[in-house]
């Protein structure tokens, strides 16, 4: 007979090292991801960074011709950027901070299935892949609301 004994997760007890952005867009800081989306320490600050460092890519990529624009009429950072009258003043750092830490949660929800092979671990999986889902929408939703984009494009047939 034997036993599995696992030691520890790879926690460290140091705050999460500030991930530095392009200048333009803000600084992303784990401790406060990790708040917000209120992720449990089963989930190592690696993975997180890593999970955070991906979602910064894709999402700056995605908002790269709107930071072109803005750059080009003066704007050298988000702040910079004044939002419409009817919108929050700090709706663009809150959005971009939402685009982001939803991408980077609809990756770790999928990397992170439960443990039990059973039929129960797998409907859990199955679960977690929807919320993945929501979270991805939730990114797309929060670029289109910089963009100035409607969330759904109709066409007639």
């Amino acid at each position: 007979m034997s036993s599995l004994i696992a030691y520890g997760t790879g926690e460290t007890t140091q705050a999460p090292a500030i991930i530095q952005n392009n200048g333009f867009w803000p600084e992303i800081d784990p401790a406060a991801f990790r708040d917000a989306e209120r992720i449990d320490g089963s989930v190592t600050a690696s993975r997180v960074e890593h999970a955070l460092r991906v979602a910064l890519a894709d999402v700056n990529r995605q908002l790269a011709g709107w930071q072109a624009t803005r750059q080009d009429e003066g704007a050298t950072s988000v702040e910079d950027v004044a939002a419409p009258s009817w919108q929050l003043p700090d709706a663009y750092p809150l959005l971009y901070r939402r685009a982001v830490y939803a991408t980077a949660m609809a990756s770790l929800l999928e990397r992170y299935r439960d443990y039990s092979a059973t039929g129960e671990g797998d409907e859990r999986g199955e679960a977690k892949d929807l919320a993945a889902d929501d979270f991805r929408r939730d990114a797309r939703w929060a670029v289109s609301e910089i963009t100035g984009h409607n969330h759904t494009t109709v066409e007639l047939i």
